[in-house]
């Protein structure tokens, strides 16, 4: 199915409803599809073969995404908190692309075709306009649709092309047609250059949701717009659910609109989590797990099941809020061990997935995807008896300590639990006896006491001594993404400019992280 029959079911199916912005001043469905086919116009005047967008989340994405499908070539959004160099690296690996960039950030793309996006917008509805024809033949539904960079923290980024059809196959399959109430409003907080933030754009759409933007993220801005605009739908990544949480203090949120708080593009703390559930009593919950290659979700564990677990008295299924629950509808999974065999549930190897939405390739390189067409995830998980699943770490992330694969995550959320942990990175670094040596990253809280050996002790006492960290460094602060991801590589850089202490449990001063990690990738 190509985008553009998407866009022409919900323009005239929802016509007069508000697409984008707010209730008083906000675009139509059908006056988003005029907008579209008089952009695509615009756009194939141009002669370019890439739609570049450079800017933050806001009404212009939706707008400029249709028109690139409407012209028949690819919407590549850039991560515009990169630096000029870098920017413009990327977009010459676009064939003749022309680049429309916001106010703040015209010019910083050296290319020969470069327009700011206001300008872009604004004619739009000019004089005579609308009168302007749709292109006859849309492209074909195996066409590429949006081009994606990876985040490309350890090597240059790849570029992932997601074809029409991956991305309707995962609207068409996980959201039902018009199935919003005419009030409903979803709130997009995630920048326009990650997969979530063009999910978010076909799946509202096709649901026929309003959506209304917040560029920058902030926990009172957040909160603010839920509740002047009566949003009853938001996707946030872990970093923001904690800054929420934080902000709130324990308080209600008082945000009765709310129905549905989803979270994902990382992992989130089991500790925050169960925060938030208590600060949104009725708010439903969704993890949603996905990938770039992916065209977004492929995973979701929902609030029943949220429900379920932080009620329930058996282990085992109050650990599932840690999973990313269930496939979505059309995706197949598999857990392979290392010589490529499937394993049965409770065992921990890599990820496999198929289905329509998974791309599964990147641009310039042969297919990722195996002869029957499943997708190595490099995830390391495993899956439980009832069917959830669980995705513990990067396998490259795996500390691997005397022959012992050990998953990050399960120390990390231990550690999470002590009064005094704010925050924590666990980390392997090289070890001459054992291979690696499982060193943590902590952040204490305010006015914490705790010394080392009270965290290895508390560490001691819920895992096995194996899984106990041979070191504490403690830290001020994490190296995150602006998407909510641990930057881990530079967590163990920054260990080893401190330099690690060789004695079981030493204590480090605060270790200091290289480069400027706010404004990576």
């Amino acid at each position: 199915m190509n985008l553009r029959l998407l866009l022409g079911m919900a323009a005239d199916g929802h016509r007069n409803r508000i697409a984008l912005g707010t209730r008083r001043n906000g675009i139509t469905f059908s006056e988003l599809a005029r907008r579209a086919a008089v952009g695509a116009a615009l756009v194939r005047e141009e002669g370019a073969r890439h739609l570049v967008f450079l800017g933050r989340n806001g009404p212009a994405v939706p707008q400029l995404l249709f028109a690139a499908v409407g012209a028949g070539i690819p919407f590549t959004p850039l991560n515009y908190r990169l630096t000029a160099d870098r920017l413009t690296r990327l977009a010459a690996r676009l064939d003749d692309p022309l680049v429309l960039a916001d106010r703040e950030y015209e010019g910083v793309i050296r290319s020969r075709r470069s327009r700011r996006a206001d300008d872009f917008l604004a004619a739009l509805d000019g004089p005579g306009q609308s009168g302007r024809p749709d292109p006859d033949l849309p492209p074909g539904d195996d066409a590429t649709a949006v081009l994606l960079f990876t985040s490309g923290t350890t090597s240059e980024p790849k570029i992932v092309p997601l074809s029409h059809d991956n991305l309707a196959s995962y609207v068409v399959e996980t959201v039902e047609f018009g199935s919003a109430d005419p009030a409903d409003c979803a709130l997009s907080a995630a920048p326009p250059y990650h997969i979530a933030a063009v999910a978010a754009v076909l799946s509202n759409l096709y649901a026929g949701r309003r959506v209304v933007y917040l560029p920058d993220f902030d926990a009172c801005r957040w909160l603010h717009l839920v509740r002047e605009e009566e949003v009853t739908s938001a996707m946030v990544v872990p970093t923001m659910l904690s800054r929420i949480v934080e902000y709130l203090g324990g308080r209600h949120a008082d945000t009765p609109s709310l129905r549905l708080l989803s979270y994902g593009g990382s992992r989130a703390a089991p500790s925050v989590v169960e925060a938030a559930m208590a600060v949104f009593p009725g708010t439903g919950f969704v993890n949603a797990y996905g990938l770039t290659e992916t065209s977004s979700t492929v995973a979701l564990l929902g609030p029943d099941d949220h429900r379920t677990a932080i009620s329930s008295g058996d282990p085992e299924v109050r650990h599932r809020l840690t999973s990313v629950g269930r496939p979505v509808p059309g995706i197949e999974i598999e857990i392979r061990d290392d010589a490529g065999r499937v394993i049965p549930p409770g065992q921990r190897g890599e990820l496999w997935l198929r289905g329509p939405q998974v791309s599964g390739r990147y641009l310039g390189s042969a297919t990722a995807l195996d002869p029957a067409g499943w997708f190595p995830t490099r995830d390391l998980a495993y899956v439980d008896s009832g069917g959830y699943l669980f995705i513990e770490a990067r396998l490259d992330e795996t500390i691997i300590r005397g022959g012992e694969n050990i998953a990050p995550a399960e120390v990390e959320d231990v550690l999470r639990r002590h009064p005094e942990v704010a925050d924590v990175a666990v980390v392997g670094v090289p070890d001459e006896q054992w291979g690696e040596r499982m060193v943590a990253a902590v952040v204490r809280r305010s006015g914490a006491t705790a010394n080392a050996q009270d965290v290895r002790e508390w560490a001691r006492a819920r895992l096995r001594g194996s899984r106990t960290p041979d070191e504490i460094h403690w830290v001020a602060e994490l190296p995150y993404s602006p998407l909510g991801k641990l930057l881990r590589r530079e967590v163990i850089a920054g260990l080893r400019m401190a330099g690690s202490p060789r004695a079981p449990g030493g204590e480090e001063a605060l270790v200091p992280f290289p480069g400027d990690h706010r404004t990576g990738e």
